[in-house]
């Protein structure tokens, strides 16, 4: 009895790391597609983010850093080396991340900002639903110049599907794909 109820404990601890990791995805996705109801079913409406150029209650940043990201003309958050560490129904969590912003700016160049840092997170399960309730951003590096993108030479042309904000982006399409083989270009063949 004892064996099953410390792998069942295991397993439990396993699915709280999962949902734990996909509440950080839904984060990257909220944020780069700016989807305000996604970003801030993330937090607990009670929940704190501490993010740099703003500190406070995060049901308010959602509606502060949404505006501010669909000024980008391209984002992209990408988050690794998660560490979870679980007691009940706490986790302490830091996350790696990448962010990429691609915008035009005053002078009329195109320029690339990448800041690497980590989220370092309390997550609080309530209800049955791990989701944040304490961030604080750490800024690790980061990098602004002049934009060396390429967007329609060579290889480059050919990549036509491109991420956008808002429902128009193709993840929110994904659903009402065919499920056939997709065509092949001719002439490679």
């Amino acid at each position: 009895m004892q064996l099953e109820n410390e792998l069942t404990a295991q397993i439990q601890g396993l699915l709280d790391k999962q949902e734990i990791h996909d509440q950080l995805m839904r984060y990257c996705r909220a944020i780069d597609r700016c989807d305000m109801d996604l970003l801030k079913s993330v937090y607990h409406p009670d929940a704190i983010d501490e993010h740099g150029v703003f500190s406070g209650n995060a049901m308010e940043f959602c509606e502060f850093v949404i505006p501010s990201q669909r000024r980008h003309e391209h984002a992209m958050h990408s988050i690794c080396n998660v560490l979870t560490e679980l007691d009940g129904d706490k986790a302490f969590v830091e996350s790696y991340f990448v962010a990429y912003n691609y915008d035009k700016e005053e002078d009329g160049k195109y320029y690339d900002t990448t800041v690497g840092g980590r989220y370092v997170d309390r997550f609080e399960k309530r209800d049955g639903v791990w989701r944040i309730a304490h961030r604080v951003v750490v800024m690790d590096w980061n990098r602004y110049h002049p934009t060396m993108a390429v967007w329609d030479e060579g290889l480059f042309a050919s990549l036509t599907v491109r991420g956008s904000q808002g429902e128009s982006d193709p993840v929110y399409r994904i659903r009402e794909l065919g499920s056939g083989k997709p065509e092949r270009s001719s002439g490679s063949e």
